[in-house]
């Protein structure tokens, strides 16, 4: 049986505008991770690509937005510098793993 499992812990940030907010993702040490993205989903729309292969950051449109953790590890960071009020909405973590040549993703 494979899992690919990340770890949820729904949390709930809360911080002023202007401060920054950090979210954290853990995933499976029982599988060897390739990589880590991040969501961003605003109610009625759908789920925005901000973050991919842990760190790299997709388009312009997130330049306050920044991801941390290890290539391979379990412990991943979204981190929303000088959040504004247009940044409330759900963020989402998503493992990718390479199993037997294949890329399997979590959902």
């Amino acid at each position: 049986l494979l899992c690919g499992c990340v770890f949820l812990s729904i949390m709930s940030v809360t911080v002023s505008e202007g401060q920054d907010a950090t979210i954290e993702c853990k995933t499976d040490p029982e599988i060897s991770g390739w990589g880590l993205a991040w969501y961003q989903q605003k109610p009625g729309e759908t789920p925005k690509l901000i973050i991919y292969h842990v760190k790299d950051r997709y388009g312009n449109s997130f330049s306050r937005f920044s991801g941390n953790g290890e290539q391979g590890g379990t412990d991943f960071t979204l981190t929303i510098s000088g959040v504004q009020t247009e940044d409330a909405a759900h963020y989402y973590c998503q493992s990718v793993h390479y199993i037997n040549s294949k890329y399997v993703f979590t959902q």
